[in-house]
């Protein structure tokens, strides 16, 4: 925990420097694929420091964390049997009992697993390079993952716009429950949506 504390202090500085925008892109880039801290953390920053400027910060982590996600994707599909053992004995959020749940949920339901994973604070590295393991079909896998991660990241911009400095107590206090309870909302339409059909 205090390493990660570390990290997550580490990534906060970067807001103070002049690479702070560059640094948000390969942030987002590296958590979707290894990295353990999220880049909501110098979004936030950034947004809080620029709040006029948050629309373009949440742009930049989404584009940055879908190709990210395409990095993971290719890891699963063309690597995993060489990487497998490194994965769940050196990546935070890496087990052998989470990976097989992720992979028995890309089995049912791909597109929402991967929106899901994009969208609400669980680990999204797990989730794409499972989906290149599981050959998850791949222009659905962009397309869920860009919904799923523009949503989170223009939902914390635009409290950041609207709000300013209140918006990060709110986001920090209520930003999980918030994005749980979406998507159980999700999961119930789908299942009404099951039943109906």
């Amino acid at each position: 925990m205090k390493l990660f504390r570390s990290l997550y202090d580490w990534v906060l500085s970067w807001a103070k420097t002049a690479y702070a925008v560059p640094s948000l892109f390969v942030l987002a880039f590296a958590e979707a694929s290894f990295f353990p801290v999220p880049p909501d953390v110098l979004l936030m920053a950034l947004a809080l420091s620029a709040p006029r400027r948050s629309y373009v910060f949440a742009a930049i982590a989404s584009f940055g964390s879908v190709a990210g996600g395409i990095l993971g994707y290719s890891i699963g599909w063309g690597l995993w049997d060489v990487l497998e053992p490194y994965f769940f004995q050196y990546i935070p959020g890496m087990t052998e009992a989470g990976f097989a749940q992720v992979g028995e949920l890309f089995r049912t339901y791909g597109f929402w697993t991967i929106f899901a994973a994009g969208f609400t604070p669980i680990p999204y590295k797990i989730f794409t390079i499972t989906a290149g393991v599981f050959q998850l079909n791949f222009p659905i896998f962009i397309v869920a993952s860009f919904i799923g991660r523009s949503l989170r990241f223009f939902l914390v911009a635009a409290m950041f716009y609207y709000f300013g400095e209140a918006a990060r107590a709110l986001i920090e206090k209520y930003f999980n429950l918030f994005s749980f309870l979406l998507l159980a909302a999700i999961i119930i339409v789908i299942i009404l949506l099951r039943m109906l059909s």
